[in-house]
């Protein structure tokens, strides 16, 4: 079967005339049908269907109501589409498998109607048009998937310590974030609609869908690569900031499913993890650097001197995420984790080294200008016996968390937390995590030397500090819609903005200068290019705010005089007359503490093509 799922503001059909010699009959009622904010299921039914055709009405339901969750809507219209295909079932076969899809759609709680098989039709449709209101699927007569659920209980910790129930908690007018984050994860209210702004000033960049590769991965078109290594090269700094050995490594991204220890752990990722087969041998896609880094590490002589310390690779990692949730930068199949895992000797010494992190997690979204709200993943027993952590914890957030009980031993953690940052439509976003692992240390064979001589097995912290590269730039954009919005100019940190000054002649007659100009600032180490276009000032000084430049020198005759500038500071929207060495100090001091790369484009924009999103 295949299916085009729409979720619709407006749906509405009228039978015109049969389409085949014995359609299904209908009643005068049934010849029109409107339906208001729904999702419509368009079903082409195939004659692989015949094979095994109540499987196929489980398997549809299942796809169908998973997206009708994400959508929160419960009207649900099975409408019979015959343009999905070329291979269609005979009526006979396909009747019965739409209606038995409305009655097992109905039997699991959903508003559900079905249009009439077998006749022409006319339909009017309004879509939605949110990241997921368009989404096709191929459903199969495969045995259904047993489902896999875990059984979860909620709580929200507050900073006294004290457990309450989130569906009676009375939440303050400053915890609005954690309230969205509560609706969401506990109370399993669904997202909200709507198309992000985000994904403009990810055009604006050159961070782009590759169409040429597997859906949901990305392309970086020359300031998005620059961007993106700017990113990975601060996930190092930030790495390194901990106080405690981090050693640096490198690998592959393939490991071999027949090696006991790799098999267990891609295990525990499930259907979204990619597979190759090669050779009559499956290799998994790393899902991040554990494989590698906990490979390396089997290897290494450790002794308890040694703890703790850290291991970091920025880990390209691949994760078969469902397509209709794929999200530009956010939500991709392949994505970059700047992936730290940390040893210490016991649990105590592992939850020393988590508030470490924690407190670096938190300075780092700050950074940004945001605030995380968090889950705590955990178990009952870890709780209990580490309430005095927890509250540690919650100090720092200074705020309520959501706590999240999952059952005992099922997980080879003890505690994971998700740091959140609600986005422009209200959105909770998963950026940063750390979880402790007390298992994958024996089951890799990992082990350190106790004072006594004993073979030991240490907890191992997973850690991505800012989040992935991908959700990093995320966070970044989205935080320029939160400005934009609060009526401010919206812009990327000083750091990260692919070009932080532009000059811009006059006329040519000034070329020679600015480039001198330009070179001298270059090797200050301030990103600087040139506009030598010929078009009007106005028109490249737009330009250049367009593009979020923050900092737009004009050279004329007046500052080869006067060997000073005129600049026009973006975020500020003021204007100031400068030393090229005021600037240079202006824009260091600014960026200090971060890294910096040079352009990876031609300096002058006259060589530049012009990228088209």
């Amino acid at each position: 079967m295949r299916i085009l799922l729409i979720h619709a503001d407006h749906f509405e059909y009228q039978i015109l005339e049969k389409a085949v010699a014995d359609p299904e009959a209908v009643a005068d009622s049934e010849k029109t049908g409107v339906a208001e904010n729904a999702l419509i299921a368009f079903c082409t039914i195939e004659k692989a269907d015949e094979k095994n055709p109540k499987n196929v009405v489980l398997n549809a339901v299942k796809s169908i109501q998973e997206v009708a969750d994400w959508v929160k809507t419960n009207r649900i219209v099975v409408y019979p589409y015959a343009h999905l295909s070329s291979s269609l079932a005979s009526g006979d076969v396909a009747i019965p498998i739409l209606v038995d899809m409305r009655v097992e759609l109905e039997r699991r709680g959903y508003e559900a109607t079905k249009s009439p098989f077998g006749w022409y039709k006319s339909f009017k449709i309004s879509c939605k048009g949110h990241p997921l209101s368009e989404l096709s699927r191929t459903i199969t007569s495969e045995e259904p998937a047993k489902e896999s659920h875990v059984e979860v209980e909620y709580a929200i910790l507050d900073l006294d310590g004290q457990l309450h129930d989130p569906r009676t908690y009375a939440f303050k007018p400053e915890e609005n974030d954690l309230k969205m984050l509560v609706e969401k994860e506990a109370l399993k209210i669904g997202l909200a609609g709507g198309k992000p702004r985000f994904l403009d000033y990810c055009r604006k960049f050159g961070l782009e869908w590759e169409p040429y590769s597997d859906v949901g991965h990305m392309r970086y078109e020359p300031e998005a690569a620059l961007m993106f290594d700017l990113v990975a090269e601060y996930s190092w700094i930030v790495a390194n900031s901990l106080d405690m050995p981090v050693f640096g490594v490198r690998g592959t991204n393939m490991f071999d499913l027949s090696v006991r220890p790799v098999k267990e752990h891609a295990d525990l990722y499930g259907a979204r993890l990619y597979q190759v087969n090669i050779d009559e041998k499956s290799y998994v896609l790393r899902y991040a650097a554990c494989h590698q880094q906990f490979s390396m590490l089997k290897d290494w002589s450790i002794s308890y001197r040694h703890l703790p310390f850290g291991t970091f690779e920025v880990a390209d990692s691949y994760r078969l995420e469902q397509s209709g949730e794929l999200l530009l930068c956010f939500r991709v199949r392949k994505l970059h984790m700047p992936d730290l895992h940390v040893l210490s000797r016991d649990i105590e010494e592992s939850k020393a080294s988590a508030m470490r992190l924690h407190r670096k997690i938190y300075e780092e979204i700050g950074k940004l200008g945001r605030d995380y709200v968090s889950i705590y993943n955990t178990t009952k027993s870890f709780y209990e016996q580490n309430k005095a952590f927890f509250r540690e914890l919650v100090a720092v957030e200074k705020k309520p968390v959501l706590l999240s009980f999952v059952p005992e031993s099922i997980y080879y953690w003890v505690i994971n937390v998700e740091y959140t940052i609600i986005d422009e439509l209200g959105r909770p976003r998963e950026i940063a995590t750390f979880q402790i692992d007390v298992g994958n240390a024996k089951r890799f064979g990992i082990s350190y030397t106790d004072p006594n001589g004993n073979k030991q097995y240490p907890p191992i912290i997973h850690s991505a500090l800012i989040g992935t590269v991908e959700r990093y730039i995320f966070a970044a954009l989205d935080t320029a819609v939160k400005l934009e919005k609060e009526g401010k100019v919206p812009s990327l940190p000083l750091w990260l903005t692919p070009v932080q000054l532009r000059i811009i002649p006059v006329t040519g007659d000034f070329k020679e200068y600015a480039i001198k100009l330009m070179t001298k600032i270059e090797e200050a180490g301030v990103r600087v290019d040139l506009d030598d276009r010929p078009e009007s000032i106005s028109k490249r000084v737009r330009d250049a705010e367009v593009n979020w430049v923050p900092y737009i020198a004009v050279v004329g005759e007046r500052e080869v005089e006067t060997g000073l500038l005129n600049v026009r500071k973006r975020e500020e929207g003021e204007r100031a007359s400068m030393s090229v060495d005021a600037v240079v100090a202006e824009i260091t001091e600014r960026t200090k503490g971060y890294p910096h790369i040079g352009l990876k484009m031609p300096r002058l924009l006259s060589q530049r093509p012009v990228y088209k999103p």
